[in-house]
């Protein structure tokens, strides 16, 4: 009886030791989820040791080849030991939502979800969220832990690994400075695992979004973040990135030079527990033009926390800076508020030194008489404190201003990303529109906030002042951008800059116009000068008076980065193809316009003149199948469809 007992004690524990072995097998077979469509995949793998890495594929072909994951905290270290605790059943989601700013105005996409959890050889847990949906994956870390101790990270050992053989676009992530970092350098023609050569300012990493030809050639995929808030720092990529893996790179400690930041032993993460992550989005498409129209960061956003948005409109503004930068005067402002109002736009922006030309409401006051809604600069510093901040907001509201431009932030520290959560939070109890200066790139904030209209983080127009390689990367990187800095999020590259500055422009007169329409922002600045627009022919004026500022839909027809981009743009009943040359040849294309013009008989064509630096020919023609044409050098053109 007893050796019975024994016996069959001994089957119960075989038995529980080969269900649990079993049940560790299927979760571990379990370490990923695919899109819907089974296209994209991202996997988890454990190695005997317990390191924890990923990979990514795209119809079962490598995207992101097997790459780090894990991290080490001040308290615990999830990069070894680990083990698997808890798969999640597969749920899905379904993001359905409009962008008051975007290529598309309504985005509908299902994604896969599923959690993850491991704990370390002193039973600590880490939670890893997976998602995948049709434009690619996403994953991010999580702490469940309630018990709200603080946890500072001190190094997130993700990498994102690209196979050698591939080329991509990357930027330069600047070393702290007067105005850096502010993602203000060139997007460089890269092969995986180069080293940073040719930067505008020194350099200590790469920029996110990244930009990558892989898969032989046959995939395109660019990694970025989503969701960054107050928990955690913007985060880059590392210099080192020798094999092709790019690792994450925290904010340098010593950005802080336009801040009132404290000085810091480091500038790590660091949260109280429980603890969110932001998402690490890996976008994949078959042309790269299912990039530049990819959702995925928005949709990993949290949802718009702005109840009402009928007050948000996006629009044109009139901007009196770039012509007359030196020049203060109530009359020059006022007189780019007409200018605004005779080209029907809703904005004119006073820029830097407004204040003293408002004395006595003068400027802001004529603004509001020509029923035009003012937008007023600032420095960031002067929102950084929270209460000084609500102070200057309700200041602005009450005197009738209806946005800001907060410049100067040139800093990813952690502190920065909760000020500008705060600032689009408080903005938006005052009815304030956002548009950032000298900063970090969007994170799919647009969404979460539906205020956040436009931002810098680009080498945009101004550039014709400060930066001699300018003029002759301008037209290349102009066909560069809307597939990486445009993807995060809203881009104020104040566009058609015709007035030659320190550093001649070498883009014609119809490629700037063009950039209007392919970069996409909540509110366009237009640069130049009353002058300049005056002299434009009727046909020119009047497509900036009827121009859209932001899109219900968007298709590409061409889209090549560092080489030409062609688009067809649609806003209710108006219609456009819009295209840019990047290169120093000429660019003979064919276009089926019976396709992209339906409904429509003619077609208006803006294309250069007979000097086609500054000026514009126009001319109107019955729609064909097989419309051809040759982009000029650096050149471009704009196609509204008319009956």
């Amino acid at each position: 009886m007893k050796n019975r007992f024994i016996y069959c004690s001994l089957s119960l524990i075989v038995l529980e030791i080969f269900f649990l072995t079993a049940n560790c097998l299927a979760q571990t077979k379990a370490l990923y989820v695919q899109s819907e469509d089974h296209l994209n995949k991202i996997t988890l793998s454990l190695t005997g040791d317990g390191k924890l890495s990923y990979n990514v594929t795209r119809r079962n072909k490598t995207i992101i080849a097997d790459s780090p994951l894990g991290l080490s905290c001040d308290d615990q270290d999830f990069t070894s030991g680990l083990s698997v605790v808890e798969v999640s059943t597969v749920q899905k989601t379904r993001e359905q939502y409009e962008l008051k700013v975007g290529n598309n105005k309504s985005v509908d996409h299902v994604l896969e979800n599923r959690s993850i959890t491991f704990k370390n050889g002193q039973g600590a847990l880490m939670i890893i969220d997976l998602v995948a949906g049709k434009e690619g994956v996403a994953f991010r870390y999580r702490f469940q832990d309630g018990d709200k101790k603080a946890r500072i990270i001190k190094d997130e050992i993700t990498g994102f690994h690209i196979v050698q053989n591939s080329n991509g676009w990357m930027e330069p992530y600047d070393k702290a400075g007067d105005y850096t970092p502010g993602y203000e350098d060139f997007y460089l023609n890269v092969n995986s695992g180069d080293p940073i050569v040719n930067s505008r300012n020194p350099a200590v990493g790469w920029c996110m979004p990244a930009l990558f030809n892989v898969n032989d050639k046959k995939s395109w995929v660019l990694i970025a973040e989503s969701g960054t808030d107050g928990s955690y720092p913007g985060c880059h990529l590392q210099p080192d990135s020798k094999g092709g893996i790019y690792h994450i790179a925290f904010a340098e400690k010593d950005e802080k030079y336009t801040l009132p930041l404290a000085n810091k032993e480091h500038a790590y993460p660091e949260s109280n527990l429980p603890w969110v992550m932001p998402w690490r989005a890996i976008i994949i498409g078959d042309q790269a033009g299912d990039i530049l129209l990819s959702t995925l960061i928005t949709d990993l956003a949290p949802a718009s926390k702005i109840e009402d948005t009928s007050w948000i409109e996006p629009g044109k503004a009139a901007w009196a800076w770039w012509s007359h930068p030196d020049d203060h005067s109530p009359e020059i402002y006022n007189e780019f508020t007409d200018l605004s109002a005779s080209l029907g736009f809703k904005y004119t922006l006073f820029d830097a030194g407004w204040e003293k030309a408002n004395r006595d409401g003068k400027i802001i006051d004529h603004a509001i008489s020509k029923g035009i809604k003012p937008l007023v600069w600032g420095y960031s510093s002067e929102y950084f404190d929270p209460e000084k901040r609500k102070t200057r907001f309700k200041q602005l509201a009450g005197m009738g201003v209806k946005g800001v431009k907060i410049d100067f932030w040139c800093s990813d520290r952690q502190e920065v990303m909760a000020a500008i959560q705060s600032v689009f939070e408080d903005a938006a109890k005052e009815h304030l529109l956002v548009n950032l200066h000298g900063t970090t790139v969007p994170r799919g904030w647009q969404r979460t906030w539906p205020n956040y209209m436009t931002a810098e983080a680009i080498l945009g127009t101004e550039s014709y002042f400060y930066e001699p390689r300018f003029p002759e990367k301008a037209a290349e990187q102009n066909t560069v951008l809307p597939f990486t800095r445009n993807v995060a999020g809203p881009v104020d590259y104040t566009p058609f800059a015709l007035t030659i500055r320190k550093f001649p422009r070498l883009n014609t007169a119809v490629h700037e116009l063009a950039t209007a329409m392919t970069y996409t922002s909540g509110i366009i600045h237009f640069a130049d000068s009353k002058e300049v627009f005056d002299s434009l022919p009727v046909e020119v004026r009047n497509l900036f008076k009827g121009m859209p500022a932001t899109w219900d839909k968007t298709e590409y027809i061409i889209a090549e980065p560092g080489k030409s981009i062609v688009l067809n743009r649609q806003k209710g009943v108006l219609n456009y193809i819009v295209g840019i040359n990047g290169t120093n040849d000429k660019l003979p294309i064919t276009l089926d316009l019976k396709k992209w013009g339906k409904g429509f008989s003619k077609f208006r064509l803006i294309s250069e003149g007979k000097d086609q630096l500054m000026t514009f020919n126009v001319q109107t023609y019955s729609i064909s199948s097989n419309w051809l044409y040759t982009l000029a050098p650096k050149g471009g053109f704009v196609i509204q469809f008319i009956n």
